[in-house]
């Protein structure tokens, strides 16, 4: 019963991987790209590490795990928002270039 908990967390974990993939892939604007990548990643990421946690040989390895998880879901929020400002940021440029110019 176990391994197949676990396999069905990997199975999702996997799915959302593709969705977000799919998503970088097919959207049209960085800030909607950004959106599904980093749901989904933060997501697919978690149902792996579960499913892992679940087929885990000891509980120190599984609390390894889940410190990973919270360690890449704390920079991909980081790099996430930096990226989302730094675009922003390049938009204005834009948009008041375009103001500027007669």
């Amino acid at each position: 019963m176990l391994a197949w908990l676990s396999g069905v967390a990997l199975v999702a974990g996997a799915f959302f991987f593709i969705a977000g993939t799919l998503g970088l892939l097919r959207f049209p604007d960085v800030y909607s790209r950004l959106h599904a990548v980093t749901k989904a990643d933060t997501l697919g990421l978690g149902l792996v590490v579960l499913g892992l946690c679940l087929r885990a040989p000891s509980w120190r390895a599984a609390l390894l795990m889940l410190l990973v998880w919270l360690l890449v879901m704390a920079s991909s929020t980081t790099a996430c928002q930096l990226l989302a400002r730094y675009q922003r940021e390049r938009d204005q440029l834009a948009e008041e270039d375009d103001n500027a110019s007669p």
